[in-house]
């Protein structure tokens, strides 16, 4: 079951997003093609290269700038990309075509408090919220690089759950890994491991999310 912790015994008052996976197409081809290339790297091993990079923590969590993180990347990769050219190439990751359409959310706005909670970084954040339209209906983002703190530790969704006024037992939480899911059940919430927008959307039907 998608569903992590205890049955929801009534409409929940808040609704929190992950990003990546669950709303944005992640797609490593689009910008890490460009990231390997001259060090003989495909885009999953520039993706695995990040994630253990020793500074990976400190760019998700806001402790480096993107002018510093530039120009790790540019000797780590021996990229000749300006600063402009790198932003740009970063941000192709962040597929235009979303996985839930913006729709979605305009309807669940008039009932719940939503809100959005990522592990990102600054460069992302700011493309995110010049570029997708949906994110008008998230009064409350919480995003890693601003409070310091990545998922799964349970700083970070305490953080969220004072964005939206609600305590545990009254959010849901959607995220792609199940660990991310499952820490948010293990502090209260009702946390949903996201596999598919159908899935997601039979089950707030089962919930009568939607009612």
């Amino acid at each position: 079951m998608p569903i992590l912790g205890g049955p929801i015994h009534e409409p929940p008052r808040a609704i929190i997003f992950d990003i990546g996976r669950v709303i944005i197409h992640v797609d490593l081809a689009r910008s890490f093609g460009t990231f390997g290339k001259h060090a003989g790297l495909s885009p999953d091993q520039v993706w695995k290269a990040l994630v253990s990079d020793p500074h990976w923590a400190d760019w998700q969590e806001g402790r480096m700038t993107p002018r510093n993180w530039h120009k790790h990347l540019s000797a780590t990769f021996q990229l000749s990309l300006s600063f402009e050219e790198f932003c740009g190439s970063w941000n192709r990751v962040l597929d235009p075509v979303t996985i839930l359409p913006e729709s979605l959310f305009e309807r669940l706005a008039t009932r719940y408090r939503l809100a959005l909670l990522s592990n990102t970084d600054p460069i992302h954040v700011a493309h995110i919220e010049a570029t997708f339209p949906f994110v008008r209906h998230f009064p409350a983002r919480v995003y890693s690089c601003r409070v310091g703190t990545c998922k799964p530790a349970p700083t970070i969704y305490y953080h969220a759950l004072r964005e939206v006024d609600a305590s545990p037992e009254e959010a849901l939480y959607i995220d792609d890994i199940r660990e991310n899911a499952a820490a948010a059940a293990s502090l209260g919430m009702t946390g949903f491991h996201f596999t598919s927008p159908g899935e997601l959307l039979s089950e707030f039907s089962r919930l009568g999310l939607w009612a």
